[in-house]
């Protein structure tokens, strides 16, 4: 089992979250965008949220200020949660804004929010861990789909919460929180996003 675990690290990695609350946007949400639109607009998700963080990335491993996709050290965290910062506002500011997707819109937000409580925490020299951050916010955002539009997806939704508690145990196994850590980063990523169902739900 120990060997598995680590694998949703990877799978369930913060990078992949924005995209897979798009695409549970889309499956689960009554919208009225066509197949094109659907595409552009993940094509845009994607392009934002996994394909420039990650040249970032292969730019600050060359200049030695990360080692490795996890950022488990925490002095080399500030500089790619400040890079997601800017990117998700720059989403939210110009391509998924309140008035064109405003279930997406107010994911995005609680995700900015949760980047900047998990950047709070890091000048206080506390870890909260992002893996964990990532998995309670998209677990949060189909549980507000589930009752904005009144269907019953609790398979999906057990699902999530068993895959919160793979994605922990994956992070312990792997030597890299504490279950402290672990909490914190479920916290921070969960209450924003329950916070702002008051606006969309």
């Amino acid at each position: 089992m120990k060997k598995i675990l680590p694998f949703f690290s990877y799978l369930f990695h913060p990078i992949f979250i924005p995209v897979f609350g798009t695409l549970g946007y889309f499956l689960f949400n009554e919208n009225y965008f066509d197949t094109e639109q659907k595409f552009l607009i993940l094509l845009q998700i994607v392009l934002i949220t996994i394909f420039i963080p990650i040249s970032f990335f292969f730019l600050l491993r060359s200049l030695g200020k990360v080692d490795s996709v996890m950022v488990s050290e925490l002095s080399q965290r500030k500089i790619p949660l400040i890079i997601q910062a800017i990117l998700i506002l720059i989403l939210i500011q110009k391509s998924i804004t309140i008035d064109r997707i405003p279930e997406l819109y107010f994911f995005f937000l609680g995700g900015l929010i949760s980047t900047l409580i998990a950047l709070i925490f890091l000048f206080l020299k506390i870890k909260a861990s992002i893996h964990m951050i990532g998995i309670s916010t998209l677990t949060a955002f189909v549980i507000g789909l589930s009752f904005h539009n009144q269907i019953n997806i609790i398979s999906t939704i057990a699902f999530l919460i068993l895959m919160n508690g793979f994605v922990a145990s994956s992070r312990l196994t792997m030597n890299a929180h504490t279950n402290k850590e672990l909490v914190i980063g479920f916290f921070s990523g969960m209450l924003p996003q329950v916070v702002l169902w008051y606006f969309w739900l």
